[in-house]
């Protein structure tokens, strides 16, 4: 934790107005990046110990949502700024400095969620059959029972592939809207209560804890509950302290070596602000916890796709000082669509609880083609290619639902209905 203190400290100085030196670009970034390594760290020791007093699917929500701040605090920046120019000129308009807040707020957050699957699913398979195949090598007879070419999830975590279902069907007709409103916020925030409170339900099981979250785990229970709240307090602060300076230090940093300023924000400012979550879920990964790495990406995306989208229409209201949505252009709606789309066919992979080293590919090779062609070809080609690869996306998920049926109404049926007690945790056959 103490190469999480630099940064800590940069980041309350620059907001409490204290003494504190002025970093380049490049090493504010290095700063701040290691503060949100280091607290990524904690992040991962309390939500384990936590599964000692609450079930494990409860406690990577908590540690998904926590770890999910960067990005809250990066898009809640940009909507408030757009709330304020919306406010003053009555529409959605570029700022003096050229910049639409209302474009960059939508643009991070479709970027982030599509990193977060495009990315952050295959790393973790990348990664969880890299820790499988050390393991076995070292002859640790728990790896001799894991699959080295995909992750399985136990049925107990039906729950969060249903309620991302829920939430990326409600989200494909945001495209064909003019605004995002409060009534979408309504809808989308009580799809993360009723996730939240079917997790609830989950009873808690002994963990398989190592290091320091055993050790914490291992305390009396006043304590313990103390400790791992406290580790989780102190990691959402060092968050909140450096993701927006770590963000601008990325966009800074980018701009200094003459890169558009919505791909910056669309690509490399969720760097900073996924950085958290896929840091926690390679560590779990690592450590041949493949479905917790998992699990804890896939609640991470039911948090931006419910709560994170829900409140952005809220901070632009008040921000605006009216019940205004915020509003949507061409551009806009196509990179919703391509979001919501890309979201429609991971659920449709994972309706047969695994995810396999073939589909993983598959979710890489088409978030790498959306990266180079919004990276390298003119607007009016890209936003071609986005609807071609929305339309793919769209067919790819229909055929897996109707090839899956059986698992679909199974699925659905465990991750609304099925009581926990009945969620073993035997693996459910997978197609590869």
């Amino acid at each position: 934790m103490l190469i999480a203190l630099p940064g800590t400290y940069l980041g309350a100085a620059t907001y409490l107005d204290l003494p504190h030196p002025e970093l380049s670009a490049p090493l504010a970034a290095l700063v701040y990046g290691a503060a949100i390594v280091g607290a990524a760290f904690v992040l991962s020791w309390a939500a384990e110990a936590a599964q000692v007093d609450i079930s494990a699917g409860l406690a990577l929500a908590v540690l998904a949502l926590l770890a999910v701040l960067p990005e809250y605090a990066v898009d809640f920046v940009f909507s408030f700024q757009a709330g304020q120019l919306f406010a003053e000129a009555g529409a959605c308009v570029p700022n003096p400095e050229g910049e639409n807040p209302c474009t960059l707020a939508l643009a991070n957050m479709t970027g982030a969620n599509r990193v977060l699957v495009g990315v952050g699913w295959p790393l973790v398979v990348l990664v969880a059959a890299i820790a499988v195949r050390r393991a076995r090598r070292n002859d640790d007879e728990e790896a001799e029972s894991l699959p080295g070419d995909r992750v399985q999830m136990p049925r107990s975590m039906s729950a969060e592939i249903v309620f991302l279902g829920l939430a990326t069907l409600y989200s494909l007709h945001l495209p064909l809207r003019s605004s995002l409103t409060l009534v979408d916020a309504a809808v989308l925030v009580s799809i993360f209560v009723w996730y939240a409170v079917r997790l609830a339900a989950a009873p808690a099981e002994e963990p398989d804890l190592i290091g320091t979250s055993a050790w914490v785990g291992d305390l009396d229970r006043a304590p313990r509950r103390s400790v791992y709240i406290g580790m989780f307090v102190v990691a959402a602060l060092v968050i909140l302290a450096c993701a927006e300076h770590f963000a601008e230090s990325l966009v800074d940093t980018g701009s200094q070596l003459g890169i558009d300023q919505f791909l910056l924000v669309q690509w490399v400012a969720p760097v900073a602000s996924e950085a958290p979550e896929l840091i926690v879920a390679c560590l779990y990964a690592a450590r041949l916890h493949a479905a917790d790495s998992l699990g804890t990406l896939l609640s991470s995306k039911v948090n931006q796709w419910t709560l994170l989208v829900g409140t952005i229409p809220v901070v632009f209201a008040l921000s605006s000082g009216s019940l205004s949505g915020l509003p949507l252009d061409g551009q806009q709606r196509a990179e919703l669509l391509l979001t919501a789309a890309q979201s429609l066919f991971a659920v449709s992979i994972l309706i047969t609880l695994a995810l396999s080293a073939r589909a993983a590919g598959v979710l890489f090779l088409l978030f790498a083609v959306q990266f180079l062609a919004s990276v390298l070809l003119p607007p009016e080609i890209d936003r071609w290619v986005v609807l071609g690869l929305s339309g793919l996306y769209l067919l790819l998920a229909l055929v897996q639902f109707v090839r899956h049926r059986h698992e679909l109404l199974r699925t659905t049926r465990d991750g609304l209905r099925t009581p926990f007690a009945e969620l073993t945790d035997d693996r459910a056959p997978s197609t590869p």
